[in-house]
């Protein structure tokens, strides 16, 4: 048996007191977080509602207003004794699960908490100019009506415009548009010194332009961006189709469900979106939709499914059951196709109230699903919080397309954590090297999924507790991430940084490229002002001398170069 196939042997763990807090959480999270998260939801709403009644001309004055003070704000910071720049959010509002850890050493916050504002729907330039904490949620309920949406749509309705920006966004359209950075046209950024700049591909900042995508705000704070809309209609015709087979066979059919072969783009045979869940080493169901009239949807013989009502089972749920009942297709209103993992956050939720998926629970309480992950993480101590790192896996593995079967061989192996969400997005090849980029040469290869201008990557989601963690054996989460974040260095992967990550600063450097980003730093005076993305992402506490470095730091490319 060879090392790959050889089972790994884990002995039995022994319980300590957080275990018993976290396995009766659930009475916090009904009485507490439930309550105060449906509150929330809904003064948020009533805000989004007062925001979409005023003029465009009102909130565009509002904004500039609200600019000014930022940039009066950063005006007022003493270099040498205020710390580096950052937002005033708290760090538990945050949906990412690193530990902000940089908000607990000196530091200097700027308020955007007013930058909520949808500013404009431009339907003539298909433009959506939004503030950077612009939620989803907020973003389809004014486009969707109009049978317009963005590009790219974060499933979960808090996911906010700057977060997808500055950090990660991708959905189930991401095989034609690229992640959610890809789409946006012009952004809005206060630079260190206070000079308000616009970045487009194609204008003076074009360097910027491609630069800010996954820097985390570290080379000036983004006032607002302009994404791109396309044309939508009512439905999502969804086909689920079972698979099983090995690991690796069930990476094959989920290439195949989607990915034409190099260079072929016929637009009728690719769907407007894909994802798969796996569930189990040998079983997952692959989904692919079509935008489809609201006349074809209600045609006699379709089957309507409002995914969307408290009531309805989980997505990932009835998803899985075509693994019994074979291959069938349904219509899905698209903004609740859009939202459709948002009530039961994918399968978080089974952890969180592991009867919340129960019939009497969904009809009585489901109205108040989901909790919201800022309030979760306010809930809980740094007992529960360490815990949640070394018995939990949250992290994206973003591979290759062809790679998808090793990767999902990987993860059985090591993690062993199910269900699995696999999503397509490409990853093109642009005028600059960012800090992902496709893998050199990746054209001449002509993969499946492949084109001339862009590499297909897929995003293998890995949220759950993972086997042995469940089954009470000793897992090391913390060496689990290690051995992931190598592998996928090995595997030009890349992992968003959303996620807790044990890489060190070579490392970090090795999965990332730092060129054009530190040449961004040092061109318009980040260096100094603003953290760098690695001491941003860091795990652990930053001490006073490495805050004092950071401040002082001199521009330099760190380990451009694999060793």
């Amino acid at each position: 048996m060879s090392d790959l196939e050889a089972p790994l042997v884990r002995p039995k763990r022994k319980k300590v007191w957080v275990d018993y807090f976290v396995q009766f959480r659930w009475i916090i999270v009904i009485f507490v977080v439930l309550p105060i998260s449906f509150t929330l939801y809904f003064l948020t709403y009533l805000g989004d509602v007062r925001s979409g009644w005023k003029s465009y001309k009102q909130r565009q004055k509002e904004h500039e207003e609200n600019v000014k003070k930022v940039v009066k704000r950063l005006e007022e910071r003493n270099p040498s004794k205020d710390g580096l720049v950052c937002t005033a959010r708290k760090p538990w509002i945050a949906v990412g699960m690193r530990n902000v850890d940089y908000k607990r050493a000196r530091h200097f916050e700027v308020d955007l908490s007013a930058f909520r504002n949808i500013l404009e729907i431009d339907q003539e330039r298909m433009i959506a100019k939004c503030e950077p904490l612009v939620n989803m949620g907020q973003i389809t309920r004014a486009t969707v009506p109009l049978n317009l949406a963005l590009a790219v749509v974060a499933e979960l309705d808090d996911l906010t415009v700057g977060g997808l920006i500055n950090g990660y966004g991708i959905e189930g359209s991401s095989h034609l548009y690229g992640l959610f950075s890809d789409t946006v046209v012009a952004y809005e950024i206060v630079l260190s010194g206070g000079r308000v700049v616009r970045a487009t591909k194609d204008n003076e900042y074009s360097d910027l332009f491609y630069a800010i995508p996954w820097s985390q705000g570290t080379l000036g704070l983004l006032m607002s961006a302009e994404i791109k809309l396309i044309p939508i209609k009512e439905y999502m015709k969804l086909t689920y189709t079972p698979v099983r087979g090995s690991v690796k066979e069930l990476g094959k059919a989920y290439i195949d469900s989607f990915a034409p072969q190099f260079g072929e783009e016929d637009s009728e045979k690719v769907p407007d979106f894909v994802e798969t869940m796996i569930y189990n080493p040998h079983e997952g169901v692959c989904m692919t939709g079509k935008y489809a009239s609201k006349e074809e949807a209600k045609k006699k013989g379709n089957t309507i499914n409002s995914v969307g009502w408290w009531f309805k089972p989980w997505f990932y749920q009835h998803a899985e059951t075509a693994l019994t009942k074979g291959e069938f297709v349904e219509y899905i209103p698209t903004r609740e196709y859009y939202h459709r993992h948002t009530r039961c956050l994918y399968w978080e939720g089974k952890l969180i109230l592991p009867f919340a998926d129960q019939w009497w629970f969904r009809y009585l309480l489901g109205w108040l699903m989901p909790p919201k992950v800022s309030l979760l993480k306010a809930t809980q101590g740094e007992a529960i919080r360490n815990y949640y790192h070394e018995m939990h896996v949250i992290q994206d593995m973003l591979v290759p397309l062809y790679k998808v079967p090793d990767a999902l061989e990987w993860v059985d192996r090591e993690m062993e954590v199910y269900p699995l969400w696999l999503c397509p997005h490409r990853l093109y090849k642009l005028p600059y090297k960012t800090m992902v980029y496709p893998e050199p040469g990746f054209e001449q290869q002509c993969r499946q999924g492949d084109t001339p201008y862009a590499q297909m990557y897929t995003d293998v989601g890995v949220y759950y507790a993972p086997g042995p963690v469940l089954r009470g054996e000793v897992f090391d989460g913390a060496d689990a991430v290690r051995r992931m974040e190598s592998w996928l260095i090995e595997n030009h992967g890349f992992q968003p940084q959303y996620a807790v990550s044990e890489l060190n600063e070579k490392n970090f450097w090795r999965m990332f490229d730092a060129g054009l980003y530190e040449q961004c730093r040092n061109k318009y005076g980040a260096v100094g002002t603003f953290m760098s993305v690695y001491y941003k992402c860091k795990k652990g506490k930053k001490t006073e001398k490495e805050v004092q470095e950071a401040e002082q730091a001199q521009v330099d490319v760190p380990y451009a170069e694999t060793d």
